[in-house]
């Protein structure tokens, strides 16, 4: 009983993700399209890193703690959910979207592949992008809804590109939710032991 209500809710996903794939793809050539992937770039890796170190340097320069704190949490958090993402990606094949041809080829299966078009699940771009804005949020609260609105949207426009399947998307949300809420328990462990000791 158990395990047919476990694969009809597969198959609901599955139908999810395949709908709005359709629902999206006459749309993935378009310029308001091309224009949020130009946007969706600040959550790849090498970007997402640079904006950390300019964070920092910038801190340093300026002599603000916060923004020196903010960039090295956001390395830290990426860095972590990065590593998680990767190694789901190494159990788990799953043709991406624009390069699925077949239903079955949109299921997520075990696997091995390494190859970008193979490795859809989870997204990258969204659990780097909500582990460094919630990072970022943790030294300035007070720019957590633009913070997270901007990952968010960055999270999004992977489904509206037709870079990933929703279910990848929400995948990449908790993964890097996860490891922002590891390392900042590891982080603020650490800063007290610091404290204690001085």
């Amino acid at each position: 009983m158990a395990t047919n209500r476990m694969k009809l809710a597969e198959q609901q996903l599955i139908e999810f993700d395949h709908q709005a794939h359709v629902l999206f793809e006459p749309y993935a050539g378009s310029l308001p399209v091309k224009a949020l992937g130009l946007f969706s770039k600040l959550g790849n890796q090498p970007e997402l890193r640079l904006l950390a170190g300019g964070l920092m340097i910038a801190g340093t320069m300026a002599g603000n703690d916060r923004l020196v704190l903010a960039g090295a949490r956001m390395m830290i958090a990426h860095e972590a959910a990065t590593a998680a993402k990767d190694l789901m990606k190494t159990k788990v094949d799953r043709t991406r979207p624009r390069s699925a041809n077949s239903r079955e080829e949109k299921k997520p299966k075990k696997g091995n592949h390494t190859a970008k078009e193979m490795t859809s699940f989870p997204s990258g771009h969204s659990a780097g992008a909500i582990a460094a804005s919630r990072a970022f949020t943790r030294e300035f609260p007070e720019y957590e809804a633009v913070a997270m609105a901007a990952a968010g949207v960055i999270a999004a426009s992977q489904v509206v590109r037709c870079a990933h399947y929703p279910t990848d998307v929400a995948a990449g949300i908790a993964i890097g939710l996860a490891a922002e809420a590891a390392t900042a328990a590891a982080w603020d462990a650490a800063r007290m032991n610091e404290r204690s000791a001085g």
